[in-house]
């Protein structure tokens, strides 16, 4: 049987986004690192990034549940009134490969499409290759940097066609 994801708005605070943005952190962090990060230490992380950038009015936020189960999440946040920033996407190591993140890119698209967004923007990490071809695949080119973020070395940039 095939596996069917849904992707719905969800508050970033919700037990089930808080639980998907920690294991976001976790990963994301200890690939950094190199090194698994100790639960004291996600915290650290969590605490260091607080989720009102993703939260509405400054934002939204999405979770993509698999088979019923929270498996991903999307972040957007709002720069001005033409232009959005994709965050915190993550899909979970076990749903890899299900066509989970494209699905909550285009939802962050779709919704940022809705409010009068023209451009949705990105920054990432070297290591998280994964990521940048995901991007690339998705019609998001690398550009110049557009902030100075201590973890950021790429950048990438996509024009939303409205219909």
């Amino acid at each position: 049987m095939r596996s069917t994801w849904v992707i719905s708005g969800r508050p970033a605070g919700a037990a089930d986004s808080a639980a998907l943005l920690r294991r976001y952190y976790d990963e994301v962090a200890s690939r950094y690192w190199n090194r698994p990060l100790s639960a004291a230490e996600v915290d650290e992380v969590v605490a260091e990034f607080p989720d009102d950038d993703i939260t509405e009015p400054a934002g939204l936020f999405f979770v993509g549940t698999l088979d019923g189960r929270p498996a991903g999440c999307a972040g957007l946040r709002f720069v001005d009134g033409e232009t959005a920033e994709l965050t915190r996407v993550f899909v979970d190591p076990s749903a890899r490969g299900t066509g989970g993140a494209p699905l909550l890119v285009a939802a962050a698209e779709e919704a940022a499409r809705l409010r009068g967004i023209k451009l949705i923007r990105l920054d990432t990490r070297d290591d998280l290759v994964e990521a940048r071809a995901l991007y690339a695949k998705l019609g998001y080119a690398e550009v110049e940097a557009f902030n100075s973020e201590p973890y950021a070395e790429h950048w990438f940039a996509k024009e939303l066609v409205t219909g």
